[in-house]
Parts: C-alpha cells; sequence; structure tokens
C-alpha cells in the first residue's frame, strides 16, 4: 500500500513510468513475436510445399482467433485485474511461438482424414498459429487499462505513443533478427528464441506489478496525487456492461470501421511484405527483412509524433474533436498517396521509404483513435477496447485473405513479377483514403452508460 504520510507537496515518486517500461518491453516482445513469422514464410513453404492460398490460412488462424477473444480477455482484465490476466497471456503465447518452429511434416496415416502430407502440415501449423493468437488476444485491452490507471490525462497520448512505438520496433527488430537467425540455424529456432523471451517477460512483470498505483509500494501520496486516482477510479469489471447503449453510441460504431480499415493495412506489412519484395521485386531475405524493418519505423515515428499531437490536442484545442478531424483527413490522404507512389517507383529501396511514410502518416492518427476510445469506453475500457480491437481483426484478415487470392488469381492469369502483386496496392491506398473520410463523423460525445442513452 503507497505510504499516506508522504505530504502531496513532497517529489512525487516514479513508479508510473517502470510500468510505462513494462509496457513498452510487452508490446515490443508481441510484435517481436507476431511479426517474426512473415520472415519465415518464404522458407517455410519452401520445406513443406506451401502455396499463397496455404500461407494465407496460417496467417488468418492467428487472426481469427485474436479477434474472438479480444473481447472475452479484455473483460477478464476488467474484473480480475491486469496483473494476472496479462502475465498468463504472455505465458501462453510465447510456447505457442515456440510450438510453431516444431512443426514437421506428417504423412497422411497422422491424419487420417486428410488428403496429403501438405494438408497435414498446414493443420498443424493452422492450430498452433490460432492457439496462438488466442493467446496475444487481450494484450492492447489489458495494456489500454494499465495506461488509463497509471497515467494522468494529460500524458496519456505521448505514453500511448511510446507504447505504440514499441510495438512497432519490435516488429521493425523481428525481420532482422529473423532474417539473421533463419540464415544461420533455419527458421525453426527463430520461434524458439522469439518464445523465449516473453517467459522471462512474464515473470518479472508479476513480480513487480500491482493493478493500481494505490496498492504498489513504491508509489508515494504525491505521484497519486498527480495520477489523479479519483479521477480514475474505475470497478467497471464489476458492473453489468450496457450493450445496448454501446451499439446505440456513434463513436464506436465509427471507431470500429476506422481500426478495421487501418489494420487492412498494417497487416499488409506484418504479414505479405517480406513476401512481396521477394517473390514480386527479387529481394533476397536478407535484404526483404531490412526493407520490412524501415517500413515498421515509418510506423514508429508516426506513432511517437501521434502521442504528442494528442496531448496537446487534449490540453489547448476549444475544440479538440474538430481539431482530430482535421489531422486525420490530412494524415489518411498523405498515407493513401504514399502508398500509391511507392506502385510506381522502379527503384526498390525507394517504394519501401514510400511504404514508409504511408505507415508513419497512418499512425500519426493511432494514438487519437485510442484517446477517442477511452473517451467513449468510459470505466468499461477492458471491455469495449477488445470489443473495437476484436472488430480491427476484420479488417486484418480481409487483408491476409486478400492479398494472398490476388496475387495466386493474377499468377492463374498469367502475370508474373510485381504484376502480380502491385494492383493490389491501390485497394490498400482506397482503404486509407476512407478512413480519413469517416473521421469526419467523429464528434465528442458521452461515454457509454453516462450519457442520454446509458441504461
Amino acid at each position: 500500500m503507497a505510504s499516506n504520510d508522504i505530504s502531496v507537496s513532497a517529489v512525487p515518486t516514479r513508479a508510473r513510468f517502470i510500468v510505462l517500461a513494462f509496457l513498452c518491453s510487452m508490446a515490443f516482445v508481441l510484435y517481436l513475436d507476431r511479426v517474426c513469422i512473415a520472415q519465415a514464410l518464404v522458407p517455410m513453404s519452401a520445406e513443406f510445399g506451401f502455396t499463397e492460398v496455404h500461407t494465407k490460412w496460417i496467417l488468418m488462424a492467428f487472426t481469427l482467433s485474436y479477434g474472438l477473444f479480444e473481447l472475452p480477455a479484455g473483460r477478464l482484465g476488467d474484473q480480475f485485474g491486469a496483473r494476472s490476466v496479462l502475465t498468463r497471456i504472455v505465458i501462453w503465447w510465447s510456447i505457442c511461438t515456440a510450438l510453431t518452429g516444431c512443426v514437421l511434416h506428417f504423412s497422411y496415416e497422422f491424419f487420417p482424414f486428410s488428403i496429403s502430407i501438405v494438408f497435414n502440415t498446414l493443420v498443424l501449423l493452422a492450430v498452433v498459429r490460432f492457439l496462438f493468437g488466442a493467446g496475444e488476444a487481450g494484450a492492447i485491452p489489458n495494456a489500454a487499462r494499465m495506461l488509463k490507471a497509471w497515467f494522468p490525462l494529460d500524458e496519456r497520448g505521448r505514453m500511448q505513443g511510446f507504447f505504440q512505438a514499441s510495438m512497432h520496433v519490435g516488429g521493425m527488430v523481428a525481420p532482422i533478427v529473423a532474417a539473421l537467425i533463419i540464415k544461420s540455424v533455419g527458421w525453426r529456432w527463430s520461434f524458439f528464441a522469439f518464445g523465449t523471451i516473453g517467459l522471462i517477460w512474464a515473470s518479472v512483470f508479476y513480480w513487480w506489478f500491482r493493478d493500481t498505483p494505490a496498492q504498489h509500494p513504491s508509489v508515494n501520496a504525491a505521484e497519486l496525487a498527480r495520477i489523479q486516482p479519483i479521477a480514475i477510479a474505475d470497478d467497471g469489471g464489476h458492473h453489468a456492461i450496457p450493450w445496448r447503449a454501446a451499439m446505440r453510441h456513434p463513436n464506436l460504431w465509427f471507431l470500429g470501421v476506422i481500426v478495421s480499415l487501418t489494420s487492412f493495412n498494417s497487416y499488409l506489412f506484418f504479414s505479405w511484405y517480406s513476401t512481396y519484395l521477394q517473390l514480386g521485386r527479387g529481394v533476397s531475405n536478407h535484404d526483404a527483412g531490412y526493407l520490412s524493418a524501415l517500413v515498421l519505423a515509418g510506423m514508429t515515428s508516426g506513432a511517437l509524433l501521434g502521442g504528442v499531437i494528442a496531448d496537446r490536442t487534449t490540453r489547448f484545442a476549444a475544440d479538440r474533436y474538430k481539431v482530430r478531424r482535421r489531422v486525420a483527413l490530412l494524415v489518411f490522404t498523405l498515407a493513401a498517396l504514399s502508398l500509391t507512389a511507392s506502385v510506381h517507383a522502379e527503384w526498390t529501396l525507394l517504394s519501401a521509404f514510400l511504404c514508409a511514410l504511408a505507415g508513419f502518416f497512418m499512425f500519426v492518427q493511432q494514438t487519437t483513435w485510442w484517446a477517442c476510445t477511452f473517451e467513449a469506453a468510459g470505466k468499461h475500457t477492458g471491455t469495449l477496447f477488445g470489443l473495437l480491437n476484436g472488430v480491427g481483426i476484420f479488417g486484418a484478415l480481409g487483408s491476409q485473405y486478400f492479398f494472398g487470392t490476388f496475387a495466386t488469381w493474377r499468377r492463374e492469369e498469367g502475370y508474373s513479377g510485381r504484376d502480380v502483386w502491385d494492383p493490389a496496392f491501390y485497394v490498400f491506398a482506397s482503404a486509407l483514403f476512407l478512413a480519413g473520410i469517416l473521421w469526419q463523423f467523429m464528434r465528442e460525445r458521452p461515454a457509454v452508460g453516462e450519457g442520454p442513452s446509458a441504461e
């Protein structure tokens, strides 16, 4: 329990920044484990005889379960606290990451109902990746709950920016490190190495973290006053969710569609971009890792700048939603134009830079999306954030299915090289522009359960 005999005028402790370190390191590991498979797809497919059709089902198995379990995992965080729920989540996904590298060829006798060795192996990989997605689900909703509980309103934008940037740093490091491990000892060991990191994180996190600042011995009264514990007190997990009010809340609908459209684009880079570079532009696995990292570096920079913009908008804008709408239209339009231009760049490095620029502009608005979700969800942050993040998975699934199916169709039509892949980028650019348009319908409204539609 925090010491209550320390004057509020005393120098505040800084335990909340250790919480930020845990959140950022978890985000790093989250995307490290999630993105490493993109670098392994080409050697994995060569070993197992997979086509793009097979690959898309492996990718979608993770994404489907991730979406299905987002809401219940977020609700568990509201009910039982992030400490226990998040520890179990990280342990689960780390074990499944390691298991991905353990899948071997199996003959038809192993699965009597299957028709080929390729199908047997595909089923096993899909099952492991489905379990992996179920494990990762809830990580971000529970992180959102931690951010809301541990940081004052005027710091949350930057903290969210650091958190999101850390995710993309993990994604940025993953293809480079995975490429080096694959080159040295094969693709299987890359999954084992990444899975081990999460187990270490979970052990240290459970030992140090507490669900609220008031429960932590490292937090003094001055830091509690800085965090504003009265304003952020949240017992929403012990009350029924007002689902009717939630379904009537316009902002939740707009936020859900917007996150689906941005996920449609981000999962292009998380899942398919390295394959596109290797098969479409003739880049080596090693160089594809560095170019994929460049794109994720753009996303990282955008998230950091977005955090600053979100905080300044909250502090100084008389009509913060008006500012948010204008910024959203600008950055999503620039993202769409950058992605379109990347198709016309003959020099692969320039094309990757333009994709990185598209990622940068897209993620400038991501932190504001979080802020709007906090404002709409109110005391039901874990559950409703999980719901919206789960809705975003529809866009991610669509991305993984569309790009693989599109490439297969184009190849069957007789196209080769970049002509197999490039036209699909116009669809992704259109989705970005539509997201900017939808932001124009966002308005400041009471949180779920607090406005006229409250039950």
